[in-house]
């Protein structure tokens, strides 16, 4: 993939994640706010303000995802995010991210 293809699907990941997460909050009780700088979205858990922090990192061609349980790293594989490490997915592993940090029961689908 080139630099450019990547740049393109990291922004349209980060923005699928800060939808998701808008559409989480209209149909749950999940309280967050996101923001955006550039390639970096900060998620707040407004109760505890506690933050998630994703961002993509061009020259490795991953996302990474920062978190009070820890940091991840995911590259795509043609069709989803994938942890360097185990090979989980990132919506899921953000999923159960901001669901113990808000405390909170959610589900981040694309």
């Amino acid at each position: 993939m080139t630099e450019s293809e990547f740049l393109d699907l990291a922004d349209a990941t980060l923005n699928a994640i800060e939808t998701a997460l808008e559409d989480a909050c209209d149909a749950s009780e999940l309280d967050v706010e996101c923001s955006r700088s550039g390639n970096v979205l900060e998620i707040e858990c407004v109760d505890n303000g506690s933050k998630i922090i994703i961002n993509s990192q061009a020259p490795m061609q991953e996302m990474w995802l920062a978190a009070r349980s820890g940091g991840f790293h995911y590259k795509y594989d043609g069709s989803q995010w994938l942890n360097t490490r185990d090979g989980s997915e990132l919506y899921a592993t953000l999923s159960e991210v901001v669901s113990s940090q808000a405390g909170v029961p959610v589900t981040i689908k694309p």
